[in-house]
């Protein structure tokens, strides 16, 4: 298990990748021309919100990971036309092995898979760019900002490697 560390939880508030600011249809739009531009080999997608938008908008993440909440508050569960669902627990301030185990599964199968996170969905940003094949799309929702698209590069999955290292030396120490 990671466990986050007030250090890092003020770190990460920062974008991981590219912040794309805007409404809802302005940041859809941006991330579909760049998906359009780029042709990643996988989308992933952390967060009810950008899940939503998304999907609304004719872009099916290979991977949505979602918790049935917006803002900390409860929402209505996310229909998503996949064909695997799945469902962890996660708690919020840590990242579990099971939620590693479900992302690396989901990665490597064939079909489109959501899961469904009993706790935080926020943090398995992280295993997503750690896991996801280079070039990808991992997008999420920057609360009052818009949207985060991070591509997967090798530079990213190593400072990322940094951030879950000190995650992992939090949870040794104790």
């Amino acid at each position: 298990m990671y466990v986050l560390t007030p250090e890092l939880r003020i770190k990460l508030k920062e974008p991981l990748g590219i912040l794309i600011q805007g409404s809802f249809n302005e940041t859809t739009a941006r991330i579909k021309s760049m998906i359009a531009h780029e042709k990643p080999p996988a989308i992933i997608s952390v967060g009810d919100t950008v899940s939503k938008n998304l999907v609304e908008n004719g872009v099916l993440p290979k991977l949505a990971i979602v918790d049935n909440r917006v803002m900390r508050k409860k929402t209505q569960p996310l229909i998503l036309p996949v064909e695997k669902e799945m469902c962890i627990v996660n708690p919020a301030g840590t990242i579990t092995e099971e939620a590693v185990k479900a992302i690396k599964e989901a990665l490597n199968c064939d079909v489109n898979v959501k899961i469904f996170v009993d706790g935080e969905e926020d943090l398995l940003a992280l295993i997503a760019v750690r896991y996801a094949p280079e070039n990808s799309f991992v997008i999420y929702g920057q609360p009052r900002r818009g949207a985060v698209l991070i591509k997967v590069t090798k530079e990213k999955k190593k400072e990322i490697e940094e951030i879950l290292k000190v995650m992992e030396n939090v949870r040794k120490a104790k």
